[in-house]
């Protein structure tokens, strides 16, 4: 079936903005042209039902773009992350401001600073409740001292190597778990065993860095100042674990 742009969105439940926004994204597939024309086909209806389904289940635009265009064997590793919690209910960001208690202007920040992506859903930004989370800890972290424009800088500095990090790690995946299971149903339990372990692996990698590092730190402090810090890092080397919901 042949569809115009407005008759293929009144189909897909989408704006007609939504249509060509998705294609700019490179998300769609060109039309066909006959004149000035554009013609679409149920190919695109379907993908354009697969991208809302995709967003509505919590997945944010470039996480679709990489999934769309994978091949057949990846559906396995889709459901899997559905199931670990990628899907979840979304928020405007005056609800994300809302429940995370900060402001709407410092989450526009942490998304000019690509520190945090909303979906796109009809045009309209929407947040996870993961958004949630990293709004009150960054609350608390600002609470405790630290000026604004230093805490992104840092944040931009560890989200870039964090992408890397990641891109590698599902390289890897792919190299080693994915290509090489017997069955979908194989690569569906590694990666639902993997991902809590990789994850706190990596957090509590992190922990122990930092712990270390202020500990090296304390060489040049004061003795008063370096007997309290000791205590207090002793305490959390002790105690190091990351805390999940």
């Amino acid at each position: 079936m042949e569809y115009r742009v407005e008759a293929l969105a009144h189909a897909a439940g989408v704006r007609v903005d939504t249509v060509r926004f998705y294609q700019t994204r490179g998300l769609l597939p060109k039309p066909q042209r006959r004149g000035r024309v554009a013609i679409y086909d149920d190919g695109h209806l379907e993908r354009l039902r697969r991208i809302r389904g995709l967003l509505d289940q919590g997945f944010t635009l470039a996480q679709i773009e990489r999934v769309l265009d994978r091949d057949v064997g990846a559906e396995p590793l889709l459901d899997a992350l559905v199931e670990q919690g990628v899907g979840q209910r979304s928020l405007t960001r005056s609800e994300l401001a809302s429940e995370a208690g900060v402001p709407e202007a410092l989450i526009r920040a942490a998304e000019a600073a690509q520190l945090i992506e909303p979906l796109e859903i009809d045009g309209e930004p929407r947040f996870s409740e993961a958004d949630v989370e990293m709004g009150r800890a960054a609350l608390a972290i600002l609470g405790a001292g630290f000026p604004l424009n230093e805490l992104l800088e840092l944040s931009m500095q560890h989200a870039g190597h964090v992408r890397g990090v990641a891109d590698r790690a599902v390289e890897l995946f792919d190299e080693h778990v994915r290509r090489t299971a017997a069955e979908p149903a194989d690569i569906t339990e590694a990666f639902r065993t993997l991902m809590p372990q990789l994850t706190r692996l990596v957090a509590l990698h992190f922990q122990r860095t930092l712990v270390g590092r202020a500990l090296e730190r304390l060489a040049s402090a004061g003795a008063d100042e370096r007997a309290d810090l000791e205590q207090a890092l002793a305490d959390t080397a002790r105690k190091l674990e990351v805390q999940w919901r």
